[in-house]
Order: C-alpha cells, then structure tokens, then sequence
C-alpha cells in the first residue's frame, strides 16, 4: 500500500515539474548549469562570486521561490544597483570627448547642442544592451565573441578591440597629463604627468580590494568634481540661455561644422566601453536562471543608467557653450586644442576669485584619472575574456597598463615639440577609434539577438531594427570622419596603396561579421512581410 501511494506521488510530482517547465521560459544556456569548480579555475570571470553584490528581498514581502515575478520597485535597491552605469558614463566625459566638446563650440556654436543630445541617447541604447547582454547571460561581450566566432575572427575582434583601447588611453593619459602641467604651473613637463598618471592608476586599482562600492564611490567623487568645475565655469561665462534652448530644440547642421558634427557622435560610442559595460553590471549577483530578478536588474540598469548620462550629458553640455560663448567666431576658434584651452580662457575671462585656468585643470584631471582607470579595467576584461587568461589581479592590470602606457611615453617624448602636433596625433587618434566601433556594435547586435544565447531576453524584431539603424548611421558617420581624414592626410602612390588594401579587408571583414549573426537580414524581412500579410488582410 505504502509503496502504490509513493509511485503515486513520485508521478504527481513529475506531471508537476513537465508542467512548470512547460509553462517557465527557457532561460539561456550560458547559464544552464553552475560552473563546476574546475570550469571556475579555466575560465575568466568579470567579478569572484566573494565580490559581488549580494541584492536582497527583505523589502518586497515576496517569496523568493517566485523566481518569474519582479519585485516592486524599491528605491534601496536602486541605490544597490547605482555604480556600473556612472563607471560606464566616464567614457562621455573622456579627455578626448572634452576636445570635441570644445572644438565644438569654439567652431560651431551652440548649433550643435542638438546632436550632442541625441548622440548621447543613441549612446543609452547601445549601453543599455552592452548590460542587457551581461545581465541576461552571466557573462560579458568578450567572453561571448571568444566562443561566437572561429579563432581568426576571434583574434581579429580582440586585436581591433586592444588597438581601440590603446588609442582611448593615450588621449586619457595625455588629458591626464596637460592636467598635470597646468595645476604645476609647468614645472612638470608632459612625460613626467604621464609617469605620474600610470603609477597612480595602480594606487586608485588597490581600491578593488576594499570591496566594489568603495572603488564607484571615487568614481563618483570624480564625477561630481567635473560637473563642480564645468558647472563653475559654466556660471563664470554666462552663456547665452536663449541660444542655448534654440540649440537644443532646433536641428541645425551647414556644410563648414560637418567635421565637428561627426566629431561629436564619434566620441559618444567608444567600442572598449561596449565590451565593459556588460562586465560592469556583473559587479551584482543576478542569477540568469531566475527571470524576474534578471528584469528586475536590468529595470534597475536603466535607471542608473539614463541618471548617469544625463549627467554626463549636462557636462559636455557645460563645456560646450563655454567654449561656444567665449571664442565662437573669434580668430582663436580654429586653434583651441586640450593643450591651449586654458591659457585661451584664462587671456578671456582672466582670473577671478578662482582663476579660471586652474578650475579648468582640475576637471581635466579628474576625467583623464578616472578615465584612465575604467580604460585599465576595459582592458583586463577584453583580454580575460577573448584569450580566455586567468591571471592574478595585478598581473592582468600590468599586462593591460603595459599595452597602453609604453606608446604613451613614446607619445609625450615625440609630441612634446608644439601644440598642433598634439593636435594632429589626437585626429589620427579619433579616426583610429572610429575604425574599431563596427567590430565592437555588430558583435553586440548579433549576439544580443539571438534566442539560444541570450533565452527569454533576446530583443524584439523593433528594437533589433532600432538598434540596427543606429549601428548603421555611427558606423557611416565615423566612415565619413575617415574618408575626410584620409583624404587630406594621404599622400603618395605606397602609402595610398596600402590604405587602400587596408580598406578592402576592413570593409570585408565587416561584412563577413554581418552575415555571420545572420539576425539583421531575418528580422528586416520578417518585418516586411509580415507588413505585406497585413496590407493583404485590409
């Protein structure tokens, strides 16, 4: 009798957990099973399960067996989640965004404050799939590629992304530097402020082992010092208010501001920072098993996010129309460069209670440290994932800082002779970032597409379009930038040969990335037919 009653409830049971299964989505199958402890010592992870932050549901009442529910929102859990998003924000306000920003406004005005707005939202959807990948999957953008894609392509991607971020770090490191300069009143020379910014990136990296919110709360103090000081500079000069409006609200674009235009959307999506935005969001522990608390988590992102940006948004904001009130139409406009500005606002607006050069240098400290610190962090979690390295933690922030700082010296000893070599080395430097954007969005787009990677959380065929769109108008925008740039530059029958077998193999490469994910044609298609089943119905 005993034995009849448990074969009946063993198949209760098993009618129950066929019907749950039936009912629950599938989650992605990354994330299928925990890491075996053998898996854990050969793979890179973003964050150590001790490191992570542990989000609780003491306020919501619910129980946590509820696993496809999202909690209400809770403002204590939002201030959890506040940190990726700011880290992320530090690539808007990086040395060279600032130089676009006032190469903007000395040259164009406020015409462009539209563009920087809209830039700045393209740059939300974007990040805000670099986090829906990490998030929904357990595992960021390198880590993906590494087993998306065949060994040449996945050699190929982590040699574009390195190169990117190398590019990036020079200009955060040489910002860092003219900072360095300044606030020393010239006593140290640019090489020196260099040396100073390697070796303190380390200091601000020691950080890390005092858990992760203590490391965003520098980052924040950083932040909150640019704002202060732009936002200082910002009330000194008194833009005009009503231009200010009018350029926001009112798209304006003419023929001699197109480069600064390009300018401005280029620096928005800078590739190294797709790839570490989804390890960013890892720094919480979300288990991609359970889909409410995923929701939750990237409910959570979003919001951070949009406050970060806005934030970030508000001080290219500042800087611009600095820059725009001071010098548009003035001989100066042409000249401006991170190296002069300030000695061009000090001769403009003069001292003050606060000199002004001084209030400008400490903002441009503060957003070459701190972006200099997420670009050494990019740079561990490009490498851990594409090569798959499991190595100590110092070690990687060597390797990583290495890559980026001996070119750097070799920079600041070459460059140091004028300002317009400067200059010119940061416009090789933007075209070089430029270049690297496709082979960091396509990769992104593809993978956060597709059902068996990213399960219940794969985007809809309007925001996949969406997103697709907006791919295309950066990656032909930093196409035009390149075109220009070449155009000018390139001289002579070798080098205009090499450019242009150059070209062929990038411009194949991208295209094999395309239809490797296969997703944008499909979902393009799908729409149209789907219009046309409709039209037929009516």
């Amino acid at each position: 009798m005993d034995s009849q009653s448990r074969e009946d409830q063993d198949s209760k049971d098993d009618d129950k957990n066929e019907e749950s299964n039936r009912l629950l989505p599938s989650p992605p199958p990354h994330s299928l099973t925990s890491p075996s402890p053998d898996s854990q010592l050969s793979d890179e992870v973003a964050f150590e399960a001790r490191e992570k932050i542990v989000i609780t549901d003491e306020e919501s009442g619910l129980d946590m067996e509820d696993f496809d529910i999202v909690p209400p929102f809770s403002w204590k859990k939002l201030w959890l989640f506040m940190g990726p998003g700011f880290l992320m924000s530090i690539a808007f306000l990086d040395p060279g965004n600032l130089e676009g920003d006032l190469q903007a406004g000395a040259i164009a005005g406020y015409s462009l404050l539209w563009l920087l707005m809209w830039a700045t939202i393209m740059g939300f959807l974007i990040q805000m799939l670099s986090a829906r990948v990490g998030v929904a999957t357990g595992r960021h953008l390198a880590e993906l590629c590494r087993e998306e894609y065949p060994n040449w392509a996945r050699f190929s991607l982590w040699l574009m992304a390195e190169v990117a971020l190398i590019g990036a770090d020079i200009q955060e490191v040489i910002g860092s530097a003219i900072a360095i300069q300044i606030l020393s009143n010239g006593v140290l020379p640019l090489w020196a402020g260099v040396v100073i910014t390697a070796s303190d990136c380390f200091v601000f990296l020691l950080l890390e082992n005092y858990g992760v919110r203590r490391l965003e709360a520098v980052f924040a103090f950083l932040i909150a010092t640019m704002a202060l000081s732009f936002a200082w500079m910002f009330g000194d000069t008194k833009p005009s208010g009503k231009e200010l409006l009018l350029g926001l609200l009112i798209p304006r674009l003419s023929s001699k501001t197109i480069r600064q235009a390009v300018g401005v959307v280029g620096c928005v999506i800078m590739p190294h920072n797709v790839f570490l935005h989804s390890a960013l969001v890892q720094s919480r522990k979300i288990d991609p098993q359970k889909k409410g608390r995923v929701q939750e988590a990237l409910n959570y992102y979003s919001i951070e996010s949009a406050l970060a940006l806005f934030v970030s948004f508000m001080i290219n904001l500042f800087l611009t129309t600095v820059f725009a009130k001071g010098f548009h139409g003035t001989k100066q406009a042409n000249n401006i460069g991170l190296v002069n500005a300030g000695q061009y606002l000090e001769e403009k607006y003069g001292g003050g209670v606060f000199p002004i050069l001084y209030i400008w240098g400490i903002g441009l400290l503060a957003a070459g440290q701190s972006s200099t610190i997420t670009g050494t962090y990019a740079g561990q979690f490009i490498m851990g994932g594409f090569l798959n390295l499991r190595l100590k933690k110092w070690l990687r922030a060597l390797v990583t800082r290495s890559f980026a700082i001996l070119p750097t010296m070799v920079v600041a000893l070459v460059f140091n002779r004028s300002e317009s070599s400067l200059d010119v080395l940061n416009e090789w430097l933007n075209v070089l970032q430029s270049m690297q954007i496709p082979f960091a969005l396509i990769p992104l787009l593809t993978l956060v597409s597709k059902e068996h990677i990213m399960g219940a959380f794969r985007i809809g065929p309007l925001l996949e379009r969406m997103a697709w769109t907006v791919a295309f108008l950066v990656i032909v925008i930093n196409g035009y930038l390149m075109i220009d740039f070449f155009a000018s530059e390139v001289n002579g029958l070798l080098f205009g040969f090499l450019v242009c077998a150059g070209t062929v193999a990038y411009i194949a490469f991208i295209i094999y990335l395309v239809s490797h994910g296969g997703t944008l044609t499909s979902t393009w298609l799908g729409l149209e037919l789907s219009k046309r089943v409709a039209n037929t119905g009516n």
